[in-house]
């Protein structure tokens, strides 16, 4: 059955009270007190996944965000790898990408704090229409990329430390074909999601994709959705969820912490998440919001498997 698309409190509630907490400090008029909060012409660095940048999505949510606080969203395309590296080095303020553990990876290691739910779309398999290899409708993407190693078809991967390349593999080992089952058949591009779909139509092959590039991209290429993601009804293994991390100023002193948390407040918060739900491209909703729910997930705010005990047990 596929996935609802989520509607989210009219009126805020307790998860909403935290999105908007972000945005209490630094308010349109100054400060809470009334204070000119000193962040006019300051510039927030960005770094972000190519498919949040390729879709538009950005420019749709940044422009409020710049208007009300007279500053400047400086946003940089990278691949999720390269995006929490980023922040790593103290080059960037906030981090928006899709890799859970990766994300984990990042606030345990002291670089993240606060990290946020955000949003979420899924995943697809797109190839030509001729589908050589036959998963046209299938609703199994182990046997789906199985059948397209196994004959051989052209499979145009990221190849990058990205979100969608983690997905691709963590796909390939579920579906037991590991790097020596890969032949001539399989290319590596190295480049960002607009660009490997791209490439995945020029050679007439097969590529994972995130539903939201695809869609903004399909009336420039000639690919199909063969298989499809939860969204659609497919297999939820196939989900993409977002996140949003400040990075750490107790490690990096010189980011703009504050101004990075009025950012995750306004991201998060019932404006930012009704920005996000309502932004289509020709008709298409490409992202569902997600920090903003019924019962919210308080597990989002600890790295995946974390108890809170102290090791004295």
């Amino acid at each position: 059955m596929s996935i609802q698309r989520r509607r989210f409190l009219a009126t805020v509630g307790a998860g909403g009270t935290i999105g908007l907490a972000g945005c209490a400090a630094l308010s349109r008029d100054g400060g809470t007190d009334g204070s000119d909060p000193g962040v006019s012409g300051e510039t927030l660095t960005l770094t972000t996944t190519t498919s949040t940048y390729d879709t538009g999505l950005l420019d749709e949510l940044n422009a409020p965000f710049q208007d009300r606080y007279g500053v400047t969203v400086d946003a940089i395309e990278q691949g999720t790898g390269a995006a929490l590296e980023t922040g790593r080095n103290g080059d960037s303020d906030v981090v928006m990408v899709h890799a859970r553990s990766l994300e984990d990876e990042f606030v345990e290691e002291g670089y993240g704090v606060n990290r946020r739910d955000l949003m979420f779309n899924d995943f697809v398999v797109v190839g030509g229409s001729d589908d050589p290899a036959s998963v046209a409708g299938t609703d199994d993407v182990t046997a789906a990329v199985t059948a397209i190693a196994e004959s051989e078809s052209t499979f145009v991967s990221r190849g990058d430390n990205s979100g969608t390349y983690a997905k691709e593999l963590e796909i390939w080992d579920e579906a037991g074909v590991g790097d020596g089952d890969f032949g001539e058949w399989y290319m590596e591009a190295g480049q960002g999601m607009g660009e490997v779909l791209v490439q995945a139509d020029q050679q007439g092959g097969y590529t994972l994709a995130d539903r939201g590039t695809y869609l903004s991209m399909r009336d420039e290429i000639d690919l199909e959705i063969h298989v499809d993601g939860p969204i659609e009804g497919g297999p939820e293994l196939l989900r993409n969820p977002y996140g949003i991390v400040a990075v750490n100023p107790a490690v990096h002193d010189n980011v703009n912490y504050d101004l990075a948390m009025a950012y995750i407040g306004y991201v998060t918060s019932l404006e930012g998440q009704e920005i996000i739900e309502s932004y289509t491209v020709e008709g298409e909703q490409l992202f569902f919001p997600e920090a903003i729910a019924e019962e919210p997930n308080f597990r989002q705010y600890v790295p995946d498997g974390w108890d809170g005990s102290n090791g004295d047990e």
